[in-house]
């Protein structure tokens, strides 16, 4: 027997005294007695916070699930048995993503049924399975639960935030704002002033003209028009823009996996800790759509969780955040290192950690530069993905990033083509390149570059692509996102740090050849300048990939605490 009459007797009601229903986590199994023991943990566990929904079947659930979703409501996580009569969990995950496609979903599985759980964690984006039983569920159910539900809970704030951003899609103004808020996980709403009847009636209201877009409107009434990144970040809460002490015992540069490893390390382990980041936390890995080989996430995550997750343990701790940014200098005082910010603040340290990573290479073509974020993107650009729906996609490049990407636009665009100027087997690993050639609406031409983009009333229309013969031919196309490689972001330590030719970081013994000041060696990781530490993709000859990088923040502490003791 279903929940159907669950559906519509379970309100709530809000701080305001409005009626409204808690979030559902709907489970199915046609077994009764394991069906009750389930929801019987369910209430227990998460009765609170959900409304907990049961089915007998595939097929009920289904209709469960479409009422919910006539209804306007929220399905937080869905649960269901691999082997049910009918339709099999996999079968009816594939058909509820379709209804909710944020949804967690968590497979029930027996021993023998561990192959096809695994199998399912590609053909449904499975976000866990669980073997039965589960007991206690205090220590095997609960906390696998309840990080599934703080990741689907952190993308429903973002939905449902009170901040309204209204612009038009292809503006690089309005895109910037858009990707800063989100990659920050600032609760907001984005409002396209040429398909949202809300934004035109918001800005009716307001007085906001058409030429001052885009425009931020803020839970306290504030009307900013055309406000920077930094404008914006100042107004809104949970960031900070500005230092609370004078002096630290570490100033790590870069929020990317490598320097939110540092945060961790840093604050658990005593030291007072600031990370400065003039993006966001994240780094270029946090906006990766899927990282898949990241050991202990068998299903995977996004670079967005990574980065959320990170940042989380980090303030956790004790670190401070500094978002937006940016270092623009480095001193050495005695003893004292001083980081030059961005505005004119400083930072003076014992310690610095130079993780402040790579930027894609941007494309010099006729085109490019005039129709950057009015449909040409550097990166994934998560926020552009649902706007991506039904439309002509091109991804160029062939490494990890590139591929990660297409399959993220694939579950959007009608159809999705990579251009790659060798081939995909050069540079992208094995697991993508068997998930790409999965994908229908995939097409990958290798030995292609696009030579020149093309707009329409200001915005991308089609772009020309060279093909491994020679011949040019125009390709039409509604967005396009580029991963050309990368450049270390390293100017700003010009004439202080040792780098390579390509601009890399140099450190370890090498650095004595370069202006090493003392008679000891260097430390692995450390620059020219003593006390000086750099890690992640910023590092000459550092292996790119987001466990290196990890490695390296949480080692680059160590190695500072020895420096300190010697100091």
């Amino acid at each position: 027997m279903s929940d159907v009459s669950a559906v519509t007797s379970d309100p709530a009601t809000n701080g305001e005294g409005t009626r409204r229903s808690r979030p559902a986590i709907l489970v199915v199994d046609d077994e009764p007695a394991v069906l009750a023991a389930v929801a019987r943990d369910l209430r227990r566990g998460f009765g609170e916070r959900h409304r907990i929904l049961r089915a007998g079947s595939g097929a009920e659930a289904l209709e469960i699930l479409r009422e919910l979703r006539t209804r306007g409501d929220q399905v937080a996580l869905l649960i269901a048995d691999q082997r049910m009569p009918g339709m099999a969990g996999t079968a009816y995950l594939v058909e509820a993503r379709k209804l909710f496609p944020e949804a967690r979903r968590v497979l029930l599985t027996a021993y023998a049924d561990t192959e096809a759980a695994i199998a399912a964690i590609n053909e449904v984006a499975l976000d866990f399975y669980l073997l039965k039983p589960w007991d206690p569920p205090e220590e095997q159910l609960y906390p696998v639960l309840e990080d599934l539900l703080t990741t689907w809970e952190a993308g429903a704030a973002l939905e449902a935030g009170g901040l309204r951003v209204i612009g038009h899609r292809f503006s690089k103004d309005s895109h910037d704002l858009r990707d800063f808020l989100a990659r920050n996980r600032v609760p907001a709403r984005w409002l396209d002033v040429e398909r949202d009847a809300e934004a035109r009636a918001l800005l009716k209201v307001t007085g906001v003209a058409d030429d001052r877009l885009p425009v931020a409107l803020l839970e306290d009434g504030t009307v900013l028009e055309r406000p920077t990144v930094l404008e914006l970040a100042e107004r809104v809460g949970g960031l900070t823009v500005t230092p609370a002490e004078e002096h630290y015992d570490l100033v790590i540069v870069g929020g990317g996996p490598a320097g939110l490893a540092a945060a961790v390390y840093g604050a658990s382990e005593g030291l007072r800790t600031i990370m400065v980041e003039r993006q966001a936390p994240g780094g270029q890995a946090g906006q990766s759509s899927r990282i898949e080989n990241y050991l202990g996430f068998p299903v995977g995550l996004s670079g967005s969780d990574l980065a959320r997750r990170g940042t989380d343990q980090a303030r956790r701790l004790g670190a401070e955040l500094l978002t937006v940014r940016d270092a623009v200098a480095l001193r050495v005082e005695g003893a004292g290192r001083i980081v030059e910010l961005s505005g004119g603040a400083t930072l003076s340290a014992s310690c610095v950690l130079v993780a402040s990573g790579v930027s894609y290479n941007q494309m010099t073509a006729p085109g490019f530069p005039e129709l950057t974020g009015a449909g040409v993107y550097y990166g994934a650009a998560m926020t552009e993905a649902r706007a991506c729906e039904r439309q002509q996609v091109v991804v160029i490049g062939g490494a990890n990033s590139a591929g990660q990407a297409a399959v993220h636009f694939a579950g959007f665009a009608n159809k999705v083509t990579m251009l790659v100027r060798s081939t995909v087997a050069r540079s992208m690993s094995h697991y993508l390149i068997e998930q790409l050639a999965a994908l229908p609406n995939v097409e990958i031409l290798e030995g292609t570059e696009a030579v020149a983009v093309h707009a329409d009333a200001g915005r991308l229309r089609h772009l020309d692509v060279r093909h491994a013969d020679g011949t040019v031919a125009p390709m039409e196309v509604d967005a396009c996102f580029v991963f050309i490689g990368a450049a270390p972001r390293t100017d700003w330590l010009a004439g202080t740090v040792a780098r390579d030719e390509l601009g890399f970081i140099l450190a370890g013994p090498v650095v004595r050849e370069h202006g090493w000041p003392l008679q000891r060696d260097p430390a692995l990781l450390e620059t020219s300048v003593p006390g000086v530490y750099v890690a992640g993709d910023v590092r000459a000859r550092s292996i790119k990939r987001v466990a290196s990088a990890v490695g390296e923040g949480s080692m680059a502490v160590s190695l500072m605490h020895e420096y300190l003791a010697g100091a």
